[in-house]
């Protein structure tokens, strides 16, 4: 997950004033955002829970089995904290919000422990 110098530099001015999430999350939901962009057939503005089914694919690609400990670690536990997530990023300028979007799109939209865990060993 590459970002420029500016970018890491709001990360770490926002993991400064909340400290619930570490900074790779934040890197993570940026990288996820251009990767579900990058599942359309024309770039567009993507819903909450369209990124949500993002990450889900995209952590499962990157961290299999794992998935869940690494957001563990991170600080995250719920579609819920993805949100707060995406919000403090959207407050320093990485990334966009329309009219309609909002914080409540992203409160329980999946468990963590089934998508993450019990469906991965389903296949």
């Amino acid at each position: 997950m590459k970002h420029d110098t500016e970018t890491w530099r709001k990360i770490d001015g926002i993991t400064r004033r909340d400290r619930r999430y570490r900074a790779h999350a934040y890197s993570f939901v940026i990288a996820a955002v251009e990767y579900t962009i990058g599942l359309l057939p024309f770039p567009r503005h993507i819903s909450a829970a369209e990124l949500l089914e993002g990450i889900r694919r995209y952590a499962l690609e990157e961290f299999g089995p794992m998935a869940k400990q690494v957001f563990n670690h991170w600080g995250v536990a719920s579609t819920g904290d993805l949100g707060n997530i995406v919000y403090n990023l959207i407050d320093q300028g990485l990334l966009s919000k329309t009219e309609e979007d909002r914080l409540e799109d992203f409160s329980g939209v999946y468990d963590f422990e089934k998508v993450f865990e019990e469906d991965y060993y389903r296949g």
